[in-house]
């Protein structure tokens, strides 16, 4: 026994050497290499001077000040929209409620960067809103309606952050319901029966609960909304830090000032994440009667529960209309949606062009093959990492659960500058000079995402897996959490390998949640946006995202192809939500929780 519990030891301990040297190289290292980019000088000297330029430039500032700006004011609307849905949800009972509720993630199927196609066509000058206003009588027939996405770099502000508040605030919602769901109802009950008011119970008691919850989901949305790429390149706001970061990426190999530029975005984002986690992440409050509060809910009758569904009705109302105005888009005939509510002639050319076109059905396959393989390590890395710290609770399992959890606190954007600063620094270069050498131009061109021959498969599937690593070891752990581990044990008592007890009673045992997790590294994979606009720079490579991109900024029909393209990842992220909701239940929350 002795011998085997060694044995087992040092494969365990094994394992978790492989996962660091992983997470090491592909996540710490970039972010090293980053960070040193920033202060390091021509000559290799230490220095502050970029850092300084960063402040220094009143473009860049600028920049920094705008995303700042758009990240409190998307974190804002999204905790306006959420706190009210999230406390009728947990107190009351009416007809519907589970409808409802189930709609308010139906944002989640959007990328803001997809919806702000739709977005565009509804509230542009001659869109379908200003359209609907003349038709009403409200604006002048032979006007020029109210360009409410123009006039100014203020229009395209409110217009990204509307778009990235209507995608995120059910990611703020789940956090808010799970820490509304384990408060005790007997504190609100003991003041109220001292005489306490329903506004100041909520101010004093419920609010100061749930706090770790509000500000974890909080948390996620000012990060996400802050560092969004994709997005404001679609408004056309290029005032903000992300589309200055793009934009530095083709001159990175011979300017550092970029490098310094990410450096000042990632530590706001980290010291946001360190913020949520530490200040907040760990004051989570006891409950004598944990989860208690939905048996104490309060059920309506039918006119206060209609008036109890209203709001949900109308936010999930509003939320979709970026959605519609990508349908729509995707099956109106060329010109035909101009100055009218809706589009004058509809075809579903669109459609086969997005299944047809070269670049559509190359960047479909593309994006298959990348968000595939991303799944499949993300999958064993992920339950690894869950095993060895839920089920073995082995030393230092602490470790491995705080770096998967990093890449929801390192902006995906910086990890793509990360990666792109590999590529620059040793050993990629010499290992670059020696494959060529050595006729082994197609190995070396899968380290490279710059220059001639640049191929991003590599590190795209690996950039993909990193930044989708914590959904799969939240899903792993939950499920583990959940099941004992006495058939594990009685397994290898009877003389199993650890591989054969995890192979024939852990992964069974915890199917739904590995599959819940698997569907949604793959659907987010597919549908990532800024590793696939900076490191698939040739054609032949784009990922879906990128041909999206690409088709909008084409004239002509290019950004109805966009939209139909937008479509089939709305439908693809719809079934993988749905499915992940299903086999995760309460559980689904805490894949986007620090």
């Amino acid at each position: 026994m002795g011998m085997m519990a060694r044995k087992q030891g040092v494969i365990r301990y094994g394992l978790m050497a492989l996962i660091l040297a992983l997470l090491g190289a592909f996540l710490i290292w970039p972010i090293v290499l980053t960070v040193r980019g920033g202060f390091v000088g021509a000559e290799g000297e230490f220095t502050l001077r970029y850092l300084v330029s960063v402040f220094e430039d009143p473009l860049w500032v600028g920049g920094l000040v705008n995303s700042l700006m758009i990240a409190v004011c998307t974190t804002v609307l999204c905790m306006v929209l959420t706190l009210p849905l999230s406390l009728l949800a947990a107190r009351y009972e009416f007809r519907g409620k589970a409808i409802l509720t189930s709609l308010l993630l139906v944002p989640l199927i959007l990328p803001p960067f997809v919806g702000a196609i739709g977005m565009r066509a509804l509230l542009g000058r001659f869109g379908a809103i200003n359209a609907l206003l003349m038709e009403m009588g409200v604006l002048d027939a032979g006007g020029a309606g109210i360009d409410l996405l123009g006039g100014g770099s203020g229009g395209r502000f409110w217009g990204v952050v509307v778009m990235e508040a209507l995608h995120l605030y059910p990611i703020l919602y789940l956090n808010v319901t799970a820490a509304l769901a384990n408060l005790d109802p007997a504190l609100d009950e003991a003041a109220q029966g001292l005489g306490a008011g329903s506004l100041r119970r909520l101010v004093q008691i419920t609010l100061p609960l749930i706090l770790p919850g509000v500000f974890a989901g909080s948390t996620i949305v000012f990060i996400w909304s802050f560092t969004e790429l994709g997005t404001p390149l679609m408004f056309d706001y290029y005032d903000v830090t992300p589309v200055h970061i793009f934009w530095g990426v083709q001159e990175v190999a011979g300017n550092p000032r970029p490098y310094a530029l990410v450096v000042v975005m990632l530590t706001a984002a980290v010291g946001m994440y360190v913020l949520g986690k530490f200040a907040f992440g760990g004051r989570a409050y006891a409950m004598q009667s944990k989860a208690s509060i939905a048996s104490s809910a309060k059920r309506l009758g039918l006119g206060r529960g209609l008036l109890a569904a209203l709001p949900f009705v109308a936010i999930t109302g509003v939320a979709v209309l970026p959605h519609l105005g990508v349908i729509l888009s995707s099956i109106c005939a060329d010109g035909a949606w101009y100055r009218s509510v809706i589009p004058k002639v509809f075809t579903l050319v669109h459609f086969e062009e997005a299944l047809s076109h070269p670049l559509a059905v190359g960047s479909i396959r593309n994006s298959l093959l990348y968000a595939s393989a991303a799944m499949v390590v993300t999958v064993f890395v992920g339950l690894s990492i869950a095993y060895l710290n839920i089920r073995c609770r082995i030393v230092g399992g602490w470790l491995l659960d705080s770096l998967a959890m990093l890449p929801l606190a390192v902006p995906g954007l910086v990890m793509a500058f990360g990666y792109v600063a590999m590529t620059l620094n040793w050993p990629f270069p010499q290992l670059q000079a020696w494959l060529n050498g050595h006729g082994l131009a197609g190995l070396a061109s899968l380290l490279s995402v710059t220059g001639k021959a640049p191929n991003p498969l590599l590190l795209l599937i690996i950039s993909y897996g990193i930044r989708r690593l914590p959904y799969v070891v939240r899903s792993a752990s939950a499920g583990l959490e959940q099941t004992s581990g006495e058939l594990e044990e009685a397994a290898l008592n009877l003389g199993a390998s650890n591989l054969t007890a995890i192979r024939v009673v852990v992964v069974p045992l915890i199917m739904a949640n590995l599959i819940a997790g698997a569907i949604l590294a793959f659907s987010f994979a597919m549908l990532e946006v800024s590793d696939s606009l900076i490191l698939a720079q040739k054609e032949q490579h784009y990922p879906i995202t990128k041909a999206i991109f690409e088709f909008f900024n084409r004239l002509g029909d290019g950004p109805y192809i966009a939209s139909a393209m937008g479509v089939w990842g709305m439908a693809l992220l719809t079934v993988t939500l749905v499915g992940a909701s299903l086999l995760m239940g309460k559980k689904m929350g805490a894949i986007f929780r620090v």
